[in-house]
C-alpha cells in the first residue's frame, strides 16, 4: 500500500486534480506536422495531491515509480536534467517560471491509473494535471488552450521528447463519449459526438515504447526534410494532388510524405462519418490508417499486427488502428454496440496465446483480459 500525502509529508493536501489519458481514435503523427487529429479521453486519470511550501523546495513522491517512501527533491531554479519521472515535475516548474509565473516550492503526490509507455498519453496526462493544479494553487493566469501549449513546452523543452500539442490538449479537453476534432495549426477544436452503435475498445499491447526514443524523433526529423525539399513550412501545406511529386524524394521520405496527406484527408472523411454515423466507413478508414502506419511511416511491430489482424477476422467489429506513437502501445478498435467487453476479451485473450505476450484491456474498463 503506498503511503498518502499526510503520511508523506505531515499534512492534508491543499489542491487536488485529476486528468486523463487518450487515446487517438485516427490522426497519427499528423500534429507535429500542423495537420488534424482525433482524440478522445478514457476513463484512466492521473491524479495530482499538492501543498504549497513557504520556501522553494519541491518535495514529490510518485505512487508509481518512488521507491518505497522516497520522496524527491528539488529547489525552483536549480532545475537539472536526467532525474527519471522527476523531471516531468523539474519541466513544469522551469517551464512556468521562465513564462514569468511565479511559484513557491510545494509538496506533491503523484498517482496514475494510464499505463506507461501504452501510446496513451500517461506522460502528458501527469504534465498538464500538475500544472492545473499549479494553476489552481498560485491563482496563474493560463487559458486553456496556453495550458495544453505548457504541457507539450515540458516534454519538447525539458523532457526531450519531440511531441506535438495533441496529447496536452486531448488530456485537458476533450472528453469521454466524444472526439475532439482539432487543427493543431491554428488550435481551433470541437468536440464531435460518438455516434449510437458504437462501442470503443483500447487493448495495451504489453510491448511499451517511449517517445523520447530516437525512432519518434527520427520520423519527425525526416518530416520536416521531406517538408524542406518539397518546399513548404509544414507537411500540412500539401494535399494529395502533391503526391506524385512526394515520390519523387528519396525513400522513406515520399512513404512519410504519404502518410501524413493521407491521414489528414482520413480525419476528415473520419468526422463526417461520426456526423453521419457511417459506422462501415469509419471501420474502413481506421484499417486504412493502419495500414498506412505500418507500411508508409513504419512504426507498427508485428504484436500490434496480431491485434488488428484479430479484429479484422472478427465479425462485430468495424475497424481497428494502432493508436499513439507507434513501436508498440495499443491498439483501438470499433465494435458493435453492446459487443464490446466480449470482444475485447476474446481478442485479447486470443493475441496473448499467440504472442506470449500479457494485454491488457483498458476499455471498457469492465472487461478483463
Amino acid at each position: 500500500m503506498a503511503p498518502s500525502f499526510q503520511e508523506l509529508f505531515g499534512h492534508p493536501p491543499e489542491f487536488v486534480a485529476h486528468t486523463p489519458g487518450r487515446v487517438n481514435l485516427i490522426g497519427e503523427h499528423t500534429d507535429y506536422n500542423g495537420g488534424f487529429v482525433l482524440p478522445m479521453a478514457i476513463p484512466q486519470q492521473t491524479h495530482v495531491e499538492l501543498r504549497r511550501r513557504q520556501d522553494s523546495k519541491v518535495r514529490a513522491f510518485s505512487v508509481n515509480k518512488s521507491r518505497a517512501g522516497e520522496v524527491l527533491e528539488f529547489e525552483l531554479g536549480q532545475e537539472a536534467h536526467d532525474r527519471g519521472w522527476l523531471d516531468y515535475v523539474q519541466g513544469v516548474t522551469q517551464v512556468l517560471r521562465r513564462e514569468g509565473h511565479a511559484l513557491s516550492g510545494f509538496e506533491v503526490r503523484i498517482s496514475s491509473e494510464v499505463p506507461l509507455g501504452s501510446g496513451l498519453s500517461s506522460s502528458a496526462s501527469l504534465d498538464v494535471c500538475l500544472l492545473r493544479a499549479l494553476r489552481e494553487a498560485f491563482s496563474l493566469p493560463i487559458d486553456e488552450v496556453r495550458l495544453a501549449q505548457l504541457g507539450q513546452k515540458v516534454e519538447n523543452d525539458f523532457v526531450g521528447a519531440p511531441v506535438g500539442v495533441m496529447d496536452p490538449m486531448a488530456v485537458h479537453i476533450a472528453g469521454q463519449g466524444s472526439a475532439l476534432f482539432l487543427d493543431t495549426r491554428d488550435m481551433r477544436y470541437e468536440r464531435v459526438p460518438l455516434p449510437p452503435g458504437l462501442d470503443p475498445i483500447v487493448i495495451n499491447s504489453g510491448v511499451t515504447h517511449s517517445v523520447a526514443g530516437g525512432d519518434y524523433r527520427t520520423r519527425r526529423a525526416e518530416c520536416e526534410r521531406a517538408a524542406a525539399m518539397l518546399g513548404v513550412a509544414q507537411l500540412r501545406d500539401l494535399t494529395e494532388a502533391d503526391l506524385p511529386r512526394a515520390e519523387t524524394l528519396p525513400d522513406p521520405l515520399g512513404r512519410r510524405v504519404r502518410h501524413v496527406v493521407t491521414e489528414n484527408a482520413r480525419v476528415l472523411a473520419t468526422v463526417e462519418a461520426l456526423r453521419g454515423g457511417d459506422l462501415r466507413r469509419l471501420g474502413t478508414l481506421f484499417y486504412a490508417s493502419h495500414d498506412s502506419q505500418r507500411l508508409d511511416y513504419d512504426v507498427s511491430v508485428p504484436e500490434i499486427d496480431l491485434l488488428v489482424d484479430l479484429a479484422r477476422a472478427d465479425a462485430d467489429v468495424y475497424g481497428a488502428r494502432l493508436t499513439g506513437g507507434g513501436f508498440g502501445g495499443s491498439v483501438v478498435m470499433m465494435a458493435r454496440e453492446g459487443t464490446g467487453a466480449a470482444v475485447a476479451t476474446r481478442i485479447a485473450q486470443s493475441y496473448a496465446a499467440r504472442s506470449g505476450q500479457r494485454p491488457t484491456i483498458l476499455v471498457p474498463q469492465s472487461a478483463g483480459a
